[in-house]
């Protein structure tokens, strides 16, 4: 049994919900979850013990969704689909081979990507850097790991990237990837799938510019090289997250090579499993 687990704003009042069905999600707080990191550290089976009829029920029309993080880092691993391989090849002039032999070696690249309070929520802006000319969405399935480096749920993560900036220098990739509104999440996590069963979902990403499709394109999750296991397990070597951490799994959906995102466009990235992540873009 899975559960759909948001963080919301209702008029102030900042909450972690349930989602009960598509117009109501039932405040968790009474249970005695008031913020989204008691939930990762007491795991499934809590919300599965929880009596959810006598928790109080609010209209999603209600609310405002909040990023699904509050005080976890989040991090991204990278070339972890051989399209992605391809695509940074492409892109960069003179470190192309970095990218291939990451690809295929033991330890995979795992960067730093946003500090919570810059990520942004479905309905948020993201944002593409006024100092790039080639800026893209990366459409990604997120991990979202507790301090125990268990394995909780998943979501939706938009890894923004300037896609010229990593390319003139691969040295140059924290400012490619790191950067006000560079990383979207949500709308929610889903709690309760198993590996298996997300290796079966499929990422799709549709981005309009004045009402008219300019690309759009699917992968499947189940084409990620690395076990979801491998990724944490990297993550946490030498690391601690008291919080628990959000970890974007690379994406296998690239836009072709003349396409750039401007001001205004809509991004629209689905996952099966999970539900859509949208959001406009603008300059920052």
């Amino acid at each position: 049994m899975s559960f759909r687990v948001c963080r919301f704003d209702q008029g102030g009042k900042i909450g972690v919900g349930m989602v009960v069905d598509d117009g109501h999600i039932a405040d968790l707080s009474p249970a005695g979850h008031k913020s989204l990191a008691s939930v990762l550290e007491a795991g499934v089976a809590a919300l599965q013990s929880i009596d959810h009829s006598t928790l109080p029920r609010i209209a999603i029309t209600d609310i405002r969704l909040l990023p699904p993080v509050e005080q976890q880092e989040v991090w991204a691993a990278g070339v972890t689909y051989l399209r992605s391989k391809k695509a940074r090849m492409e892109e960069s002039d003179f470190s192309a081979s970095a990218y291939d032999r990451v690809y295929e070696a033991a330890r995979p690249e795992i960067f730093f990507k946003s500090l919570p309070q810059k990520v942004v929520a479905t309905g948020d802006a993201v944002g593409i850097r006024k100092d790039a000319t080639w800026n893209v969405p990366e459409p990604e399935l997120a991990l979202v790991l507790n301090s125990r480096k268990e394995l909780i749920g998943f979501t939706i993560g938009n890894d923004m990237s300037s896609r010229d900036i990593e390319g003139e220098n691969v040295l140059y990739l924290p400012q490619a990837k790191i950067y006000d509104r560079s990383c979207a999440l949500g709308p929610w996590i889903v709690m309760g799938a198993t590996e298996t069963e997300v290796r079966s979902w499929t990422i799709t990403v549709q981005i309009s510019r004045a009402g008219n499709i300019m690309f759009a394109g699917e992968t499947a999750v189940g084409q990620i090289k690395r076990s979801f296991a491998e990724l944490a397990d990297y993550l946490f070597r030498s690391q601690t997250f008291p919080h628990g951490a959000i970890l974007l799994t690379g994406t296998g959906v690239v836009p072709p090579d003349q396409f750039t995102l401007e001001a205004g466009d809509k991004v629209r990235i689905g996952i099966s499993g999970i539900g859509f992540l949208e959001n406009l873009v603008a300059v920052v």
